[in-house]
């Protein structure tokens, strides 16, 4: 693992708004700066609620988004993007909002496309302003500078990243989320500790973020029960909120590793939700690493309010347990996919390498193969 030397760059939104009631911040800020042109990205039921953002100037609302974006689904919003030539983009929903508002705010006019931005530093500039406003407490993506999009025809994810599509203002409004149902509310908030885990046991790993990620665990196995008990519950819904701000922020300069590689095929390839495929793969991808990592295993239990082990048995019952407690789907068989897919899931999981490679301990195909039939 690095030591305090190793170097590592932090990015931060310039601007961050955080608690119950600051959607109030956005329309002085944006007459501030004479922004008139105004394009929501958002998807349906959030685009019938822009009237909370109370924008002032010329708003079009593109409500088309869809969960796990893929490529026709961005260009589509592009194609607004490029009518209109917004002077501000505002991502306005969960992570699949916030990533295409990114990816809105710097292509059109630039001259690139999709394909010539993936990987690191590719994007030239940014076009417009960028508002990011998230309305659920999973991905963490208002504080980050990464956009995934998948391309249909690999049924691979499309990582972006660039400094360009870091947000001028975040607000994070723990409000927004008082309307999420109890099963989105457990998968996204599990899906926020799983960036929070993976970035504290990754071969990246840094004492900077780790601060971050052990916190946000801990706000997760705190107020996720509560959230998912009660989804009135303001302080809760306030904790899930940090919590997911904690796990963007651990993405940035560390990035996640085997859990989310062996869950993005559930999404790309069988169209289950990202949070609901991360909560589901956790405890598999938790317990093979904690050889490595023993210490940093069982502070991740603990965290959770579990019994601290460093026993990968002990480790996958655990952690699965907090799960299925939370009323998560927790088998692969009972979300439709079919068993003779797995081998094919196995494949294209392993060579997600941008991943892969910063886990604790080596996973070959034969063990990501085992981790799904075991979660069959």
């Amino acid at each position: 693992m690095p030591d305090l030397h190793s170097p590592i760059e932090l990015l931060r939104p310039q601007r961050i708004e955080f608690g119950s009631g600051t959607l109030a911040t956005i329309r002085p800020w944006v007459e501030e700066r004479g922004l008139k042109r105004i394009l929501v990205v958002a998807d349906a039921f959030n685009a019938s609620r822009v009237d909370l953002l109370g924008l002032p100037g010329d708003v079009t609302v593109f409500g088309e988004v869809k969960p796990e974006p893929d490529l026709p689904n961005l260009e589509k919003v592009l194609a607004v993007a490029e009518a209109m030539k917004p002077d501000l983009v505002i991502g306005y929903g969960g992570g699949s909002a916030m990533d295409l508002a990114k990816l809105v705010a710097v292509l059109p006019g630039s001259g690139q496309r999709l394909h010539d931005v993936v990987g690191p530093e590719k994007v030239l500039r940014r076009s417009a302003a960028l508002i990011q406003v998230p309305t659920t407490a999973g991905t963490g993506s208002e504080g980050g500078t990464r956009s995934l999009v998948t391309d249909p025809a690999t049924q691979n994810k499309l990582a972006v990243q660039s400094r360009h599509m870091l947000a001028d203002l975040a607000v994070v409004d723990p409000d927004l989320t008082m309307t999420v149902p109890p099963a989105v509310t457990a998968a996204t908030g599990v899906d926020a500790m799983a960036h929070c885990a993976e970035a504290f046991t990754s071969r990246k790993s840094h004492p900077i973020i780790d601060l971050y990620a052990l916190e946000g665990i801990r706000l997760v196995g705190r107020f996720l029960p509560r959230a998912v008990k009660d989804g009135s519950d303001k302080e809760a819904r306030a904790g899930l909120a940090l919590a997911s701000m904690y796990g963007g922020f651990c993405l940035g300069p560390v990035n996640t590793t085997a859990g989310h590689a062996v869950a993005y095929p559930l999404g790309t390839r069988h169209h289950i939700p990202h949070g609901l495929a991360c909560a589901l793969i956790f405890p598999h991808t938790l317990a093979h690493n904690a050889p490595a990592v023993p210490e940093k295993t069982a502070l991740v239990l603990e965290a959770l309010g579990l019994s601290a082990s460093q026993d990968p048995k002990t480790v996958l019952e655990g952690a699965h347990a907090f799960c299925e407690r939370l009323g998560v789907e927790m088998r692969l068989s009972r979300l439709n996919v079919p068993r003779d897919d797995l081998g094919t899931m196995a494949t294209e999981a392993h060579a997600i390498r941008r991943l892969l490679d910063n886990n604790p301990r080596d996973l070959s195909r034969g063990e990501i193969l085992a981790m799904y039939e075991a979660a069959y």
